[in-house]
């Protein structure tokens, strides 16, 4: 009787862990059984690997049996199991050999006929399988260029059951259109994707809007924009992206694996390198926004497809409150916990988060009296405003308050700045940020916690002053006082100022509270 193993990986949230699949032939009649907490359609896999295997021309065990699953105690769930469970049985029965089966990840679902078909988290499996040290990692063709991305590990992508079996034997391939794999040597990360963003060039008349946004990319802050519809925060919000520096190789990998478990990665399998922005409808549900849901598996929630890029509410105020309010830990932590029975995933979360919202319920409160007259009562208004709460706002470095641009400042203004300007501005802003944060885990102004700030940075007298007066004005919070700081330090960052000065601080005082318009 015989015995083989070989490896697989599950993926729990974003991270991967290393699965033992033990194969074990023994007398007895004709039958299989998978243990080690194998959820339905871990379960399912005999049934797909038995006909995949006999579809394939290749002899099923005629005895028992038995496959195990280790560590234990792990959730085994999904599909992409079958390709490992179906060589482990394999070798355990000697038709393939055990030793070129034994230090190898296998991964992949099997069809009926035998093709081995694409699964998600491919790009996390070998990542996880170069962590520990495997060498090779077996996937379907579909994902081939998804795997190599991760460099220092051999990748194989198959097509077909047959053709793998054949490739592992030493023989020639079958002859059927449908057999094909191709060996990736010690492979290196493809060129990075190419993503264009609408550029800054087409807004007109919103100097100041322009301004915060710049200040919002070189701090990574996150910003509130208040104004009636068609005023342009939209238009601002989906060109923030553009002006934000490029991902790095490793930023880029965290965020293409966050993509490849979601099922959003591009079929091309390159790298994600531009921050990605995330605008959901209003109607999303608490668990669309943070991730989770039923089952063994947690979802990638949306907060997470926006990790190191931006979350985008329009009509912010139109949310749920308790999918707002789930946004505050995440917002200061970058990452989500998600505890469920029997597992707790961490979903990664750094976003830089944007809001937008009407002044009232009709949009007309501060607009042109030519646009429309507003009809909206106070209390009205001060409902609306209400629905985004002070807890989440307080945590919102920046908030903008925009107006109608007059006709005139429309066809007057000379072509604005285009992205690639400000970017270059942004670039350096950053650059004296991770120079003067370098001995730190912070790469960004949004990221200092408010006590290192006020240790490590402590503003001059001047800027006492300044910081005093805001605390003696009602509502301000000591998380306020934080942020106003942080605000100052990135003016002086886009300055080539040393510290902030007190016109630094006066400035982020005035971008964070709008003289009082956020208030109903």
């Amino acid at each position: 009787m015989g015995h083989a193993r070989t490896s697989t990986v599950v993926v729990i949230g974003v991270e991967g862990y290393l699965v033992e699949v033990e194969a074990h032939i023994s007398p007895g009649l004709p039958s299989m059984s998978i243990v080690g907490l194998a959820d339905t359609a871990v379960g399912e896999s005999r049934d797909r690997a038995r006909s995949a295997i006999l579809n394939s021309k290749l002899e099923w065990p005629k005895t028992r049996l038995t496959v195990g699953l280790s560590p234990a105690w792990l959730p085994k769930t999904g599909s992409g199991l079958d390709l490992a469970i179906a060589i482990a049985a394999l070798a355990a029965d000697g038709a393939v050999p055990r030793e070129s089966v034994a230090r190898c990840v296998y991964l992949g679902e099997l069809g009926l006929d035998g093709r081995i078909r694409p699964v998600r988290g491919v790009l996390v499996a070998a990542v996880t399988a170069a962590r520990v040290g495997l060498e090779r990692i077996v996937v379907p063709a579909a994902n081939l260029r998804e795997a190599s991305l991760v460099p220092g590990i051999n990748v194989v992508g198959a097509r077909t059951l047959a053709a793998l079996v054949a490739h592992l034997r030493g023989q020639p391939e079958p002859d059927d259109s449908l057999a094909d794999f191709e060996l990736i040597g010690n492979s290196t990360a493809s060129p990075l994707g190419e993503m264009q963003a609408p550029d800054l060039v087409d807004v007109r008349g919103h100097a100041m809007g322009r301004y915060v946004l710049e200040v919002t990319a070189a701090g990574g802050h996150h910003l509130a924009m208040l104004g009636p519809p068609g005023v342009g925060k939209t238009l601002l919000a989906e060109r923030l992206p553009g002006i934000l520096p490029a991902l790095g190789h490793d930023e880029a990998l965290e965020v293409t694996a966050v993509h490849s478990v979601a099922g959003r990665l591009s079929a091309e399998g390159v790298l994600v390198d531009r921050p990605p922005l995330c605008a959901p409808h209003h109607s999303a549900t608490f668990a669309a926004m943070v991730g989770g849901g039923g089952g063994r598996t947690p979802r990638i929630g949306l907060i997470s497809l926006a990790h190191r890029g931006v979350l985008f509410l329009d009509e912010s105020p139109e949310f749920a409150p308790q999918v707002l309010d789930a946004l505050r830990q995440p917002m200061e932590s970058g990452e989500v916990t998600v505890a469920r029975v029997g597992f707790t995933a961490k979903l990664p979360a750094r976003f830089q988060l944007v809001l937008a919202a009407n002044p009232c319920p009709c949009g007309l409160g501060g607009a042109d009296p030519a646009v429309g007259v507003c009809t909206c009562s106070s209390m009205q208004r001060r409902r609306y405003l209400a629905r985004l709460s002070g807890p989440l706002l307080d945590r919102v470095d920046l908030r903008l308050v925009l107006d109608r641009p007059s006709a005139a400042d429309l066809l007057t203004e000379l072509r604005p700045e285009a992205s690639s300007v400000v970017a270059g501005r942004v670039l350096e802003a950053r650059s004296r940020a991770a120079a003067r944060l370098v001995d730190t885990p912070w790469h960004t102004n949004q990221e200092v916690p408010g006590a290192a700030f006020r240790r490590r940075y402590p503003p001059d007298s001047g800027g006492v002053r300044v910081l005093d007066s805001l605390a003696r004005e009602p509502g301000c919070s000591a998380r306020g006082l934080d942020r106003v700081a942080r605000v100052a330090w990135t003016v002086a960052d886009l300055a080539g100022r040393d510290r902030p000065s007190s016109a630094d601080l006066m400035m982020a005082k005035s971008l964070r509270d709008s003289e009082g318009r956020w208030a109903a």
